[in-house]
């Protein structure tokens, strides 16, 4: 496993922390909770523009009709599922505007794809959206490769590379109830560099596009634009999550997701 214990590391993580832990919690409001420290339930905005097509910069090539086998997901994001893809991260947001998701855990076997477990989730606060920005609270549409984890606390038995560091920890003026959000974290490979620690603040695309979207503990209400879960679901996550089965997300409100 991965940890920030060498020189490079670390200088790393130090520059990073304050850049990606204001990326995930970016659009709140200073000394009330940060970006991910209010509750999204009832937030509105503009929704999904209905004539945007979801997609995401996915690797490994698209694959024919190898993921058919996953629920409610259409072909255009079914397209960019990688051939070697045999694990997905399916979340399933319950509207445009919501911050409210279910997620599930598919695993590719002889027999096809399995449901692995279903648990609750919460997405970006004010929905979703194929066309992220930084501070639109919403969660980006597409698939997305899931390569590398972290988080305050130890490893906890994940199989993709982990780096444990305090610099995990939110800053002291967000709410107290999102002081444990990034306890164990798993990126998602939005506008940032795979194999590098979550922490690490490049973004391909540029900042305007966002950045620092994360898997990770659940507060009770929406996001920025990452995806929460409870501990105990980020634990099952983590420790089933395998690089060599080369899993991904696949995340978007319904509407987006059968397209």
């Amino acid at each position: 496993m991965r940890t920030a214990g060498g020189a490079g590391r670390a200088v790393a993580v130090a520059a990073a922390t304050a850049v990606l832990l204001a990326g995930c919690g970016v659009g709140g409001t200073a000394g009330k909770g940060g970006g991910d420290g209010s509750d999204g339930r009832g937030a509105k905005g503009r929704g999904a523009g209905a004539g945007e097509r979801p997609g995401g910069p996915a690797r490994g090539g698209a694959a024919a009709t190898h993921s058919d086998g996953i629920p409610d997901v259409g072909a255009a994001l079914r397209s960019r599922i990688p051939a070697a893809t045999r694990q997905v991260v399916a979340v399933y947001g319950a509207g445009a505007n919501s911050p409210d998701a279910t997620v599930v855990l598919y695993e590719k076997d002889a027999n096809g794809w399995q449901s692995k477990g279903s648990w609750r989730a919460h997405n970006g606060r004010r929905g979703w959206t194929p066309d992220h920005h930084e501070g639109d609270q919403r969660s980006p549409v597409g698939v997305f490769p899931l390569t590398d984890a972290g988080g305050v606390l130890p490893d906890p038995g994940a199989r993709l590379p982990y780096t444990h560091s305090a610099a995990f920890t939110p800053p002291s003026y967000w709410s107290k109830n999102t002081r444990h959000d990034f306890d164990y974290v798993v990126a998602i490979d939005y506008n940032r560099v795979a194999g590098t620690s979550p922490l690490d603040p490049t973004r391909p695309q540029g900042q305007a596009k966002g950045g620092g979207v994360w898997l990770h503990l659940d507060h009770g209400g929406g996001t920025s634009a990452c995806v929460s879960v409870a501990e105990s679901t980020m634990v099952a996550l983590l420790r089933a999550l395998d690089p060599a089965r080369h899993p991904v997300v696949v995340m978007g409100d319904r509407a987006h997701l059968a397209d």
